[in-house]
C-alpha cells in the first residue's frame, strides 16, 4: 500500500524495537525492511528522542507552546555520561540506551541511515544546562561513530546530529563539530524553540552553517507550511508523525481551495492543512475526500463511510485515513521536487497552502 501511494523512504522507531520484538529478533528475520514486508530504503533513529519525550515532553508540544504539563518523568530516572536509564514501558524493567548500544540495535535493525545517541534538550531547561548535555551529545555521537566504523560493512549510513537548543551560538558550535567528523549527513535537532518564527530562524541559521556536500535532514517537523519553509533553509528531507497522528483523529490534509470551491465551508473558516471528518456536516456526505485525489481512500470510499467508522471507533478509519495523508505528503514532496528544478517554488506554495489562487489537487 505504501508503494502504491509512492512512498520512497520511511522511518522506523528503534526505541520501541528495542523494546519488543527486540533487535536480535528483527535481525533473525532477515532484518526491518524484510519482516515487515518494505521493499524500499529505510532510516532509523537513535531512540534518545522517545526518551527525552518521557522526560519532557515533545517538541512539536513546545513549538505548539504546550507545555504546561512538561517535568521529569518517573519513566526516565537519568542521563549521564554512559547513556540514558529509563523504565521499559511494557514491563516495567530499567534499561540503559548508550552510544554504542544505539549503534549496535541500528545495526541488528538494518535501515539504510542511521543516526547517533544524542540528548534532545527540551526548551524551557537553563543555557548552562543546554551548553553542557551538547557537549555531553558531542562525546556520545564520536563514541556512536567509533561503534558504527568497527561494524561497518558498507551498508548503512551515519548522520550526525546537530543540537544547541536556541541558542545560535551553541548551534553555531554544534554545526562545526559535525562538520569536521566523516558523517554522510547531517540532521537538524533539538529543541527549536516555542513558536514558528523562532523555529525557522534556528533552523535557517544552523542549515546555513552545514558542509553543502551533506544531505540535511530536519528531525520531527513535516506541516505542509514548514515543508515549504524548511526547502527555502537549504533542507533536504523531514520526518514527521503529523500525516498519521491526525489521521487516528479524524484529520484529512486538503488543499483550502478544494472546500471552498465546493462551498462546503466560508472563508473564514477554510482549513489551511486539513479538516476533521468527524464533524457532523460529514455525516451523509457521499463524496470522496478530494474527488481528484488518486489515493486509494479517495478511490474507494466517502467522507460519510469514513465518519461513521470514526465515531464507531473502528481503526479502518485511522488506516483509510493515513493512506490518503500519506499519498498527499508524497505528492507534496513530487511537485515541490518538481518546483525545484523549474525555479517555481513561490507558485507552487500558493498552490497548497493558498486558497482562490489555486488550481486542482
Amino acid at each position: 500500500m505504501l508503494r502504491q501511494e509512492k512512498t520512497q523512504i520511511i522511518l522506523s522507531n528503534t526505541y520501541h524495537l528495542l523494546l519488543q520484538p527486540g533487535p536480535q529478533i528483527v535481525e533473525k528475520l532477515g532484518g526491518v525492511q524484510k519482516m515487515s514486508g518494505w521493499r524500499g530504503p529505510m532510516l532509523t533513529d537513535s531512540g534518545g528522542y522517545q526518551i527525552f519525550s518521557m522526560g519532557f515532553g515533545s517538541v512539536s508540544q513546545e513549538v505548539k507552546g504546550s507545555r504546561g504539563s512538561m517535568g521529569w518523568s518517573p519513566s526516565l530516572e537519568s542521563i549521564n555520561e554512559l547513556g540514558a536509564k529509563f523504565k521499559n514501558y511494557r514491563d516495567g524493567t530499567w534499561c540503559c540506551l548508550t552510544p554504542e548500544s544505539s549503534i549496535a540495535a541500528q545495526r541488528c535493525i538494518g535501515a539504510d541511515l542511521v543516526v547517533v545517541l544524542d540528548e534532545c534538550t527540551p526548551f524551557h531547561v537553563t543555557k548552562d544546562y543546554t551548553e553542557q548535555s551538547m557537549h555531553r551529545s558531542h562525546r556520545w555521537a564520536l563514541r556512536s561513530l567509533e561503534e558504527f566504523i568497527r561494524g561497518d560493512d558498507g551498508s548503512q549510513a551515519l548522520y550526525g546530529i546537530i543540537q544547541g537548543g536556541v541558542y545560535k551560538d551553541l548551534r553555531r558550535q554544534a554545526a562545526s563539530f559535525v562538520n569536521d567528523w566523516p558523517f554522510f549527513g547531517h540532521a537538524i535537532g533539538g529543541s527549536l524553540g516555542d513558536s514558528k518564527t523562532t523555529m525557522y530562524d534556528i533552523v535557517s541559521e544552523t542549515a546555513s552553517l552545514l558542509r553543502r556536500d551533506r544531505p540535511i535532514h530536519l528531525l520531527g517537523i513535516g506541516s505542509v507550511k514548514d515543508i515549504f519553509a524548511g526547502v527555502r533553509m537549504g533542507i533536504d528531507t523531514f520526518d514527521c508523525v503529523h500525516p498519521t497522528r491526525i489521521a487516528r483523529h479524524g484529520g484529512a490534509l486538503v488543499k483550502a481551495h478544494h472546500w471552498e470551491e465546493e462551498g462546503a465551508l466560508s472563508h473564514d473558516s477554510l482549513p489551511r492543512e486539513h479538516t476533521n471528518l468527524m464533524r457532523a456536516r460529514y455525516r451523509d456526505d457521499d463524496r470522496p475526500i478530494d474527488s481528484s485525489c488518486e489515493c486509494y481512500t479517495c478511490q474507494n470510499f466517502s467522507r460519510g463511510y469514513i465518519r461513521h467508522l470514526l465515531k464507531a471507533d473502528e481503526s479502518l478509519a485511522g488506516t483509510l485515513l493515513t493512506v490518503h495523508n500519506i499519498h498527499y505528503m508524497n505528492k507534496l514532496m513530487a511537485a515541490v521536487r518538481e518546483a525545484i528544478r523549474k525555479g517555481t517554488l513561490d507558485e507552487e506554495e500558493k498552490l497548497w497552502l493558498h486558497p482562490r489562487t489555486s488550481s486542482t489537487f
